[in-house]
């Protein structure tokens, strides 16, 4: 059972489960509570969206299989923590820790011969924020070592370290960006948990594909 249960965040009501269809509730309800009728936050339609749609590229990479099994977890935890980082800046250990216990029993199962694999990305992903943590004294949280460690048990050793590369990349873009807007300054706190999930799904699903066009560069 989930507590707290679903419900409206303006008066309470706890959700039923013809509220709960996604993006067909939304549709249905006019972006309005049953009870009160006050607005829901496109937030949650958008959120439905991605992860559906996230789903649909992950079944045509992966078909039914152990891996699609996989991939619908760890996309299920990153839309999460997204946007619970957006909005509140934290990642939550509830979300974040079953996804790991998770990650951790499938591949005792489906991945025993090749096990050390993921231990090793879940090491890489994990001690490199760490580290980073610690030499910048609170640059970054440990909800991310928690959420990168995650990520590492997933992908293995060679796509974390991927998804680690393109974290940083895309994180000092787009904060390069706001900052050349006047959207944010140089002391203003920037969630990373949207750059590690976005890096953390390219390299779930055309990871293989840029590793050997960028490997094909030099040899």
């Amino acid at each position: 059972m989930v507590y707290p249960s679903s419900h409206c965040p303006r008066c309470g009501y706890n959700l039923k489960p013809p509220d709960l269809i996604p993006l067909l509730s939304y549709l249905l309800l006019r972006g309005r509570c049953r009870k009160c009728r006050a607005n829901i936050s496109l937030l949650y339609p958008l959120v439905e969206l991605l992860t559906g749609l996230m789903f649909i590229f992950a079944f045509i990479k992966f078909g039914l299989t152990f891996e699609f099994l996989s991939a619908i977890i760890l996309i299920t935890c990153l839309m999460i923590t997204t946007f619970i980082d957006l909005e509140h800046q934290i990642i939550p250990d509830k979300v974040v820790l079953p996804s790991l216990a998770a990650g951790l029993v499938l591949n005792i199962i489906f991945h025993r011969e090749d096990f050390y694999n993921y231990l090793l990305g879940f090491a890489l992903g994990g001690g490199i924020i760490f580290l980073i943590v610690v030499l910048s004294r609170g640059g970054m949280g440990g909800g991310d070592i928690k959420l990168f460690a995650t990520v590492g048990m997933f992908l293995g050793f060679r796509l974390t370290l991927l998804a680690l590369l393109l974290s940083f990349v895309l994180g000092s873009v787009v904060g390069l960006i706001l900052i050349i807007l006047k959207l944010k300054n140089m002391k203003d706190a920037i969630p990373f948990g949207p750059f590690i999930a976005l890096a953390s799904v390219i390299s779930m699903l055309a990871g293989d594909r840029i590793i050997s066009w960028y490997w094909g560069l030099f040899f």
